[in-house]
């Protein structure tokens, strides 16, 4: 039977129509013919306690290893995607650079770019190893035949520019079409698990932000990785969206140079201006990307307004949480906001989804109210509830001794914190159990 699939959505169906009934997309929808006899799936049994997980392999960038968890894991399938232009391509190059350079041999299929833009690339990076070994061409089966022997590492540049040429497949079509990008995706994935090494896709992506092709790409590979950064800006950050190997909360941070791509090392000097005047409406926390610290720098605005409804603007913090936060700084601590046009604003371009930085947002706000400069080298970590009670946040030790590292003197916590050892011996920590209380701690009221 014939089934007629969109080439923009990937929906499905047996009908031939002009007009996709998904999407609403005119003449895409192509015929794709359905294989009588399914293949038969190999079943592999193993003995539980045989099971042993298999050694990671280093990229040779620490940011990359960190955020997959710890390394490439042999016949996993990672997607990499990222806006045009961003440094997808340069980051796994570097990375196969630092990989042949340690004695893996290493392959790099472009789908994209002729072999003379790859060696331009290269030589801009200082990649010159004989394990670094070169494919350009769009056919994925011939790519894949030269996967063999020693290879320890491939990349796929790009998954959407890669097309199966043999006519009598059923996904015969343009490169990026939903059924090409999923037989591509199943040959990489096979071939990796078939050889044990592990193989990176390079992913497009669509204006909305999301991964060009059909959902199901991601579902197939093992991690997702997105590459993202602003265009007036020099600094890239790495996240995982999804990875079967480890955790999805670590942030890497990557600055774009002449030479390449170099990790940041001390992340929160990104967000930190380290200024030493003390104005109102200032207030420092340490929020948690993963496991790593960021110091962030909250700064509110408060300008009278003659309207009768005031304006709120939130930018680093969702703003339906600012405005319940000001509402419990009004109710819970007497701090009057209804005449004000309220602006808060995260330094840096930093979006904080961590609770930990309601009390500096709080304390901040109260300030910028008031007039009344918050306490100087001094951070606030409490989560403020509905109540105006002050709760604890997670791993508070790793964030005071960021805060001690950077010259942070002072530091308000919630009162329900449990004292540890580790905790800077040199630091200031005051205790409190209320929004009042915090406000009183931090020299305001």
């Amino acid at each position: 039977m014939t089934r007629y699939i969109c080439s923009e959505c990937g929906f499905s169906t047996v009908t031939k129509t002009g007009k996709c009934p998904s999407c609403g997309a005119w003449g895409t929808l192509g015929p794709h013919a359905e294989a009588s006899h399914a293949p038969k799936s190999r079943v592999e049994v193993v003995s539980a306690v045989s099971v042993t997980p298999p050694a990671r392999i280093s990229s040779g960038i620490k940011e990359l290893d960190r955020v997959t968890g710890g390394g490439l894991v042999p016949g996993g399938v990672v997607l990499l995607g990222g806006q045009p232009g961003i440094g997808k391509s340069t980051l796994l190059l570097q990375a196969c650079g630092f990989m042949a350079e340690a004695g893996v041999s290493v392959l790099y299929i472009s789908g994209e770019e002729s072999s003379a833009q790859v060696a331009l690339r290269a030589s801009r990076l200082g990649i010159k190893s004989e394990n670094l070994l070169l494919f350009c061409g769009s056919d994925i089966e011939d790519a894949l035949s030269r996967v063999a022997g020693d290879i320890g590492f491939f990349v796929i540049d790009s998954v959407q520019a890669m097309r199966v040429q043999n006519p009598d497949t059923p996904s015969e079509g343009w490169p990026g079409t939903p059924a090409q990008v999923r037989t591509v995706a199943q040959l990489v994935i096979d071939k990796a698990r078939a050889m044990s090494v592990p193989a990176v896709l390079v992913g497009h992506i669509t204006k909305d932000g999301k991964i060009a092709g059909p959902m199901l790409l991601e579902h197939m590979v093992d991690v997702v990785l997105s590459f993202s950064g602003e265009g007036y800006s020099s600094y890239r950050m790495l996240r995982s969206a999804k990875n079967r190997y480890g955790g999805t909360d670590e942030l890497g941070v990557f600055e774009m140079k002449e030479d390449g791509l170099q990790a940041v090392e001390d992340k929160s000097g990104l967000y930190w201006n380290r200024s030493d005047s003390v104005v109102s409406g200032v207030a420092m926390t340490i929020a948690l990307e993963g496991s790593t610290p960021l110091v962030a720098e909250v700064q509110t605005l408060a300008a009278p307004t003659p309207f009768p409804y005031p304006k709120r603007t939130s930018r680093g913090i969702e703003l339906n949480r600012f405005q319940l936060l000001a509402a419990v700084l009004e109710k819970r601590a007497g701090v009057v906001c209804g005449a004000y046009d309220l602006y808060l604003n995260i330094a840096g371009g930093l979006f904080i989804q961590d609770p930990s930085a309601d009390l500096a947002a709080c304390v901040s706000l109260a300030s910028a109210l008031l007039d009344r400069p918050a306490l100087a080298n001094s951070c606030w970590l409490g989560e403020v509830g509905l109540a105006g009670e002050v709760r604890p946040v997670t791993r508070v030790s790793s964030r005071l001794r960021e805060a001690e590292r950077l010259g942070i003197t002072r530091a308000i916590i919630s009162a329900r914190e449990k004292n540890d050892s580790s905790w800077p011996k040199n630091m200031e920590i005051k205790k409190v159990n209320s929004l009042s209380e915090a406000l009183k701690a931090s020299g305001i009221c």
